[in-house]
């Protein structure tokens, strides 16, 4: 018997023939979507990553979905990013697919949130699909192997990547299909928290212990005060507690880099849930401080206009919501702060991202770089062509 398979997928180029073929993605998001949420996002990872172990289809998948536009390239940082769109953190806590999300064509990916100390985070089931509302609950707890794993994997992904553009540089050919150039390779972000267990008035510790670990290993970090998942983390968000981490932080940041190079990028990560007050508190800290820039924004606890039923909401519980209820209230926090800065502070808009028009309308309100999550679940592999598609 022959398999009716269409001819694009003879070729290979299976992912570009799902984001030009949406109803195909749908298809099989509906099959992903009859099983555990959690257990089908290391299933349909660890497949991926399975595929990109052979030379030829990584290859294959990396031109399908690599948008290759100069024009599509940002400089922001001191960095330079072959596109826009990031990965944000929680995807891919411990940098276990790099290698795969940059063969997605991803211009920059935020690993974490890590923690000083492993932990399981909170007990399952704590990751919920809402279809109706094309979002997501969770109440994950920042579940991570650790910052020494995570710096460990780390390391060991730049001295490939470096001994990838050694190899090409000399003209040895190699089986590593990264991209071999300085200014088209993948952006590491790390998204660094406090351990559960762990005071807040000693959370200053673990985020300097996380800062000093992954230093040399990623390109800038995002301080996480902001996820609705570990109990008291929020309060870490009031002006005084976040002085006293990120002032710190910035200490450090200046003796590591030394006279050899620059400190590295830091951003804070702020929740959709603040008071004008307190963004205003933020704003007037981050300019103090001299952040590099804003993420904005964490999910939401705000239950509020969505379509699934109160009863199924109940039935899940807590955790914080993702996806398109959170578009309008993250592109409106992206305005305000932009307006209120005048540009100066750079922002990276994550919330209810799923198109190119999403995108967009958040650039446009003054973001730098934008961020999917959610978005990434619903609408399949070919997202990032699909975005930086409508945004040439």
């Amino acid at each position: 018997m022959q398999l009716c398979i269409p001819k694009v997928t003879r070729r290979g180029n299976f992912s570009k023939y799902l984001s030009s073929h949406p109803s195909m993605y749908t298809f099989i998001r509906q099959l992903l979507f009859l099983f555990p949420t959690e257990g089908v996002h290391y299933f349909s990872m660890n497949t991926l990553k399975l595929a990109c172990k052979v030379g030829f289809i990584k290859r294959i998948i990396s031109k399908s979905n690599t948008p290759g536009n100069k024009k599509l390239q940002y400089d922001q940082f001191g960095l330079q990013f072959k596109n826009p769109v990031g990965l944000a953190a929680g995807f891919d806590k411990n940098a276990l697919y790099l290698n795969e999300l940059e063969a997605l064509g991803f211009g920059y990916v935020e690993i974490g949130t890590v923690t000083p100390k492993p932990q399981a985070g909170n007990d399952q089931p704590r990751l919920f699909r809402l279809p109706k509302d094309k979002a997501l609950i969770n109440r994950m707890g920042f579940n991570n192997e650790g910052v020494k794993v995570v710096a460990k994997r780390l390391k060991e992904w730049k001295e490939k990547q470096q001994s990838s553009v050694q190899g090409s540089e000399s003209g040895i050919k190699t089986n590593d299909s990264r991209l071999k150039t300085q200014d088209s390779r993948l952006i590491i972000g790390g998204n660094i928290g406090k351990n559960k267990v762990t005071p807040n008035e000693d959370a200053w510790k673990d985020y300097e212990i996380c800062f000093r670990e992954l230093f040399n290993y990623v390109d800038y970090f995002v301080v996480n005060v902001s996820s609705p998942n570990t109990p008291g983390l929020r309060e870490l968000q009031e002006k005084d507690a976040l002085r006293k981490i990120l002032s710190h932080l910035q200490t450090i940041n200046q003796t590591l880099a030394g006279t050899s190079e620059e400190p590295k990028p830091l951003l804070l990560k702020i929740a959709p849930d603040l008071t004008q007050e307190q963004i205003d508190d933020v704003i007037d800290l981050a300019l103090e401080i001299k952040l590099d820039g804003l993420v904005a924004t964490n999910t939401t606890i705000d239950r509020s206009g969505l379509k699934t039923p109160d009863s199924e909401l109940s039935t899940i519980g807590a955790g914080g919501l993702s996806g398109k209820p959170l578009t309008q209230k993250s592109t409106a926090i992206v305005k305000y702060i932009a307006q209120k800065t005048n540009g100066q502070i750079p922002v990276i808009a994550s919330g209810g991202i799923f198109t190119g028009a999403d995108a967009k309308e958040k650039l446009e309100a003054g973001a730098s770089l934008v961020q999917v999550w959610t978005g990434f679940i619903y609408e399949g592999p070919g997202i990032v062509q699909q975005i930086c598609k409508e945004l040439v």
